[in-house]
């Protein structure tokens, strides 16, 4: 009962910051997803429903990447690398309900280290 409401309460995190940000073709949408055992972060087109670019600790090039500070800050460099290849060097950032602190604030500061403005 406990974890169902702590569940609930993170959705509804998720949809009130949502239902404030729409990613297009021009500036999409950049979200970060944490699991205990990978990081999954993609850019994508709320008006058309594309994923524009997409990279994970699941990745060949992201081996090894862990659900931690220095993963994420990999994997934020990674993602901004593959954004400014295909031409996108604006995002609104999605940090999906979690707080602006931790391995979400290391994967955005290295997203803008490496070229993408938010």
């Amino acid at each position: 009962m406990k974890l169902a409401k702590k569940k609930k309460l993170a959705q509804n995190r998720r949809w009130r910051i949502r239902k404030k940000i729409r990613g297009t073709a021009e500036r999409p949408r950049l979200t970060v997803c944490f699991t205990n055992k990978h990081v999954y972060a993609q850019c994508i087109d709320d008006v058309a429903g594309n994923t524009l670019v997409y990279a994970s600790s699941l990745d060949k090039n992201g081996e090894g990447t862990k659900p931690n500070v220095e993963g994420a800050t990999a994997l934020g460099g990674k993602v901004a690398d593959l954004a400014k290849e295909k031409g996108i060097e604006t995002v609104v950032f999605d940090r999906a309900g979690r707080l602006y602190h931790g391995c979400v604030k290391a994967f955005a500061n290295a997203a803008r280290e490496n070229g993408l403005k938010f």
